[in-house]
């Protein structure tokens, strides 16, 4: 059975299994295959043990400047399938946007209602939170994963010509990210 929980240190390792893998399917041909092939999910479990850390004591995780996120984990028995990081906007117009920083599913599990899992209840938390707003970032290009985010009423805004500044290290190797908004939470409490 799936269950979506709030993250722990010791699920550092299935979120970067969970990342790694599912940058090597998505990203496929949409960015250079040196820059997926060098994904370790060994340096992303150190890179995602010391973010819940700091997110689990309300720190702004490293690479968010002084925003706090927090990281839901969908996970399907007793094995990380997927994970969702969101908390308020970091770009530098967010102004009162909450942000979808990242969604993530197990290639495997695609099209099975893990991203859906977690993307109703990340908009449910951001809501609950108070942001009535919010945006994420879709690399230009992936088209399935702009239909995913448009079937749960993200609209996507004008396309950025080159990464935000402030940027997370493994968001620099793309050049082109669109972003999407949507339109209003109030309705996922």
């Amino acid at each position: 059975m799936l269950s979506i929980r709030w993250a722990t240190v010791d699920d550092a390792a299935g979120v970067a299994a969970v990342h790694v893998n599912a940058w090597r399917v998505a990203y496929a041909g949409l960015i250079d295959q040196a820059v997926l092939d060098r994904q370790s999910v060994d340096a992303r479990t150190e890179m995602w043990r010391n973010w819940i850390t700091r997110s689990l004591a309300g720190e702004a995780p490293g690479g968010y400047g002084d925003v706090a996120h927090r990281l839901l984990i969908a996970e399907l028995d007793g094995v990380i399938r997927g994970w969702a990081s969101f908390g308020g906007g970091r770009d530098d117009d967010a102004g009162e946007l909450g942000e979808l920083a990242g969604l993530y599913v197990e290639p495997t599990r695609w099209s099975r209602g893990v991203g859906n899992a977690l993307i109703e209840r990340a908009q449910q938390e951001l809501a609950a939170t108070g942001w009535t707003d919010a945006y994420l970032w879709v690399l230009d290009g992936n088209a399935r994963t702009i239909r995913f985010y448009e079937r749960h009423g993200w609209r996507a805004t004008a396309p950025r010509s080159s990464v935000r500044a402030g940027a997370s290290t493994a968001c620099t190797s793309c050049d082109t990210c669109v972003r999407s908004e949507r339109v209003s939470l109030s309705g996922c409490l």
